[in-house]
């Protein structure tokens, strides 16, 4: 990383807070002029839409780009030659900022020449500061533009008055474009990482295919898979459904929601350590407690990549931990499903499809205890579900680290913006002799 040094003693309180006396203070409505893209109408008449004159850039295709990604290099259509002369025409390296929709706030740059729908504004004709310092100094300020912006066509829409009057702080050009150097060197790793995770997990995917399946064999397991009706060696521990109001933090009984089986990535719940709901013993009644190897599954989902979603406990706290609200824990015998090869039945295709299928007419996708219990699976035997059971959780672990990687990359990124933008941490940098 570049070197640092002391921010200089003298500072001045602004409309921007306290930055460096030797920075100034800017509106980005000085620095060039703020305008709107114009979408044609009516919208999808042909004379305008799906030509082949000028792509075509819609605030929508911005929510498609990671945070990280500052450039626009591509949209998603092109317009007519009459459809052109109706929008606005953008350059290429001109600041974008999204004025509604999801994105509202974010600044881009964009890399090619183009048209732009209504919901994207654009510093055209700009005569100062570096483009990348202006667009990480906007992102910085999504959450205030959100709270200021006027309404419009039923959605937040931010004007161009409010970005023309949007103060930046302002240092030296050779700064700005230094302080922009270091944030990009940051989300150059923030990207690579976001490749490398989406390569692995697209790894991991292709080994459960084959091996949960038995396309594809470990070395040294010759035998042959035999079918199993899972209702012939399952029982199932009785839940307690309760709602969230009735949940607190101090009790020492961990509750399992079907919520937090939902939101979870890790096909695992180590419930002595994670970080759970709790519940009073005097909510409970005559609930089942958890045992290792249980694997509770969210028995609701409204789209169909959430049935058959569950997580296998490995580890229990000495207070216990209660399966709960919509969820259905079952306890499998482990001569015929291997503790670590449970986790991954949700992923085996003949028990996911039979679930969808079982499902399909409910008004919310449902799981039941009946439906597990009816299900015929071909599974190895219990040697051999350890060992795929091992191979996809090495894929697990290394997918786990390479997010904590990414998880602190970004929290890096978060305080080098709020040290360098501000000034509070300066980098070294020759002022350009005039």
């Amino acid at each position: 990383m570049k070197n640092i040094r002391e921010v200089p003693t003298e500072c001045t309180v602004t409309e921007v807070g306290e930055i460096p006396s030797d920075w100034d203070v800017k509106l980005i409505g000085e620095l060039g002029k703020v305008v709107r893209g114009g979408s044609p109408r009516p919208a999808g008449d042909p004379r305008f839409f799906n030509g082949s004159f000028i792509p075509w850039l819609t605030v929508a295709a911005l929510t498609t780009l990671p945070e990280s990604c500052m450039e626009v290099t591509e949209t998603r259509g092109y317009l007519t030659k009459e459809g052109s002369e109706k929008s606005r025409i953008l350059p290429a390296d001109t600041v974008i900022i999204a004025n509604s929709g999801a994105t509202l706030g974010v600044a881009k740059i964009l890399k090619l020449r183009c048209c732009a729908n209504d919901g994207i504004a654009a510093l055209i004709e700009q005569r100062a500061g570096s483009k990348e310092f202006l667009c990480y100094y906007i992102n910085t300020q999504t959450e205030y533009l959100r709270e200021v912006v006027a309404p419009g066509n039923g959605q937040p829409n931010l004007n161009t008055k409010l970005i023309r009057e949007l103060p930046i702080p302002f240092p030296a050009e050779d700064e700005q474009r230094l302080i922009a150097e270091a944030l990009s060197d940051v989300d150059g790793l923030i990207t690579a990482l976001d490749a490398l995770i989406a390569k692995k997990q697209a790894i991991r995917q292709g080994l459960m295919q084959q091996l949960l399946t038995g396309r594809t064999r470990l070395p040294g397991f010759t035998k042959p898979w035999r079918e199993v009706l899972l209702g012939e060696h399952v029982s199932y521990v009785k839940t307690v459904a309760l709602s969230r109001a009735q949940l607190d933090n101090e009790s020492p009984v961990r509750y399992l929601h079907y919520g937090d089986i939902h939101t979870r990535s890790s096909v695992t719940l180590d419930a002595a350590h994670e970080t759970m709901p709790r519940v009073s013993s005097t909510l409970l009644r005559n609930a089942g407690r958890l045992q290792v190897g249980d694997l509770v599954f969210a028995d609701a989902s409204e789209d169909p990549d959430g049935v058959g979603k569950s997580v296998e406990v490995i580890s229990v706290p000495s207070a216990g931990v209660v399966p709960g609200l919509h969820t259905i824990a079952a306890r499998f015998d482990k001569s015929v499903l291997a503790d670590g090869f449970k986790a991954y039945l949700q992923f085996i295709p003949a028990f996911r499809n039979a679930l969808l299928r079982l499902a399909a007419g409910t008004k919310v996708l449902a799981t039941t205890r009946s439906f597990i219990s009816s299900i015929m699976l071909t599974l190895p035997d219990i040697d051999e579900q350890r060992a795929i059971a091992l191979v996809i959780a090495d894929a697990d672990r290394e997918i786990h680290g390479l997010l904590v990687r990414l998880a602190k990359a970004r929290d890096v990124k978060q305080g080098m913006m709020q040290q360098l933008l501000t000034g509070r941490t300066r980098l070294p940098f020759k002022e350009s002799v005039a």
